[in-house]
């Protein structure tokens, strides 16, 4: 079962739930939960309010929406993202997704809320007949699979 749900600090704010925006579709659009403003060369972090339920052999990889670049002058800092099953509801930020966004552009940029910003897309991985995974809990959230119990 996958599903997005939406994390307690944004319970009161209208989410806008990820969909498809047409039949064929790969991605569901991930749109931005509050106005952020984006100084030049500076990066932030879009809150998303969203976290998402993955089987365990399964993966959210998330890419930027197309017209970022060229319209806004802004990229992914990370180019793609990678939320494993085990992002979810982790100890740090209860799995939230944030879309981290570089402006590089010459002029500040503002992502407003609702605005969608990035696309996930649902992958199945593989393993090695040969796999002996660190079998360690994740402590936390963006950047801490390299920080295990």
């Amino acid at each position: 079962m996958r599903k997005f749900e939406i994390v307690k600090a944004y319970q009161d704010v209208e989410v806008l739930v990820p969909q498809r925006q047409t039949k064929h579709s790969a991605g569901y659009d991930l749109a931005s939960i509050e106005d952020v403003e984006i100084q030049p060369g500076e990066i932030k972090m879009i809150p998303t309010g969203l976290k998402v339920l993955l089987p365990d052999n399964e993966a959210l990889l998330i890419f930027p929406r197309s017209s970022l670049g060229i319209k806004k002058g802004l990229m992914m800092s990370n180019s793609v993202g990678v939320i494993d099953s085990d992002y979810y509801n982790n100890e740090n930020n209860e799995g939230h997704i944030m879309v981290p966004l570089y402006n590089f552009s010459t002029k500040k940029v503002t992502v407003s809320k609702g605005e969608r910003v990035a696309q996930g897309i649902f992958i199945n991985y593989l393993q090695t007949i040969d796999d002996d995974p660190n079998h360690t809990v994740r402590l936390g959230g963006f950047g801490s699979s390299d920080k295990k119990q």
